[in-house]
């Protein structure tokens, strides 16, 4: 196997791709696909930190809507990461991989609470880490986290393993003109209000400088590919 690109990464799983097609709850099937293919990113010596998102259970904004306090309803949608985070973490310690949990909001009993020098300490033994409760702020997306905790590690890069298989110039379901983007730089996703992650995410891992790599994790293999080099989906970075 050749050398990876990426020697640290940010993996961030959307909770409604654990959910396979049933877009609720966990599809075991899938995470143990997903987790193969994480155990084969460390046994190739890439260090990964993994932030997971809730949608599957529930997502603030939308699910709390004018119904609730946005702030409650945010803190429910981080205790949804944090179920997702427990069942990615015991799937890939039944094959065999060093996994942490920590969280942004203390949890003692069932996850560590998330220190950045620990973090990277486990990731440097090989263990992967999962970051639950997001940021651990209402109105800050898991996006967000992703791309905070990604700058907190020193990632090199920020992978994004969602529903779709790139940055399209409009939505592909609802325009069949829309075209893919190979590369596009973060100041032409905020100009043209694409939908890769929110504006605070992008702006982010703009002002830090870190390449967002966005792709279908319908082939979970995708992760690997990238890690590895190989151009699939669509790369948001600076200027060349």
């Amino acid at each position: 196997m050749s050398e990876p690109q990426y020697k640290r990464v940010l993996l961030k799983l959307s909770g409604e791709a654990l959910a396979g097609d049933a877009s609720r709850g966990l599809d075991f099937d899938v995470i143990g696909s997903v987790c193969d293919v994480i155990k084969k990113c460390v046994d190739a010596g890439v260090q990964v930190g993994i932030v997971v998102g809730g949608g599957n259970f529930w997502r603030g904004l939308k699910d709390g809507g004018d119904r609730m306090e946005r702030t409650r309803a945010d803190h429910m949608g981080m205790l949804a990461t944090t179920i997702n985070a427990l069942a990615v973490a015991d799937v890939l310690e039944q094959k065999g991989v060093d996994v942490r949990v920590q969280t942004a909001i203390e949890m003692r009993s069932i996850a560590e609470p998330y220190i950045r020098s620990k973090a990277i300490r486990h990731m440097e033994k090989g263990r992967v880490v999962i970051f639950g409760c997001g940021t651990g702020n209402p109105f800050f997306s898991t996006d967000t986290a992703a791309v905070l905790r990604a700058a907190e590690i020193d990632a090199d890069a920020i992978l994004l393993a969602k529903n779709i298989d790139g940055v399209y110039s409009a939505d592909p379901k609802k325009d069949p003109t829309a075209v893919k983007y190979d590369t596009i730089t973060y100041d032409d996703v905020l100009a043209q209000h694409l939908q890769v992650m929110d504006s605070t995410a992008t702006s982010l891992s703009m002002d830090n400088k870190i390449p967002v790599i966005l792709f279908a994790l319908k082939d979970p293999e995708n992760i690997l590919r990238v890690v590895m080099g190989e151009k699939i989906g669509t790369i948001v970075k600076e200027e060349p």
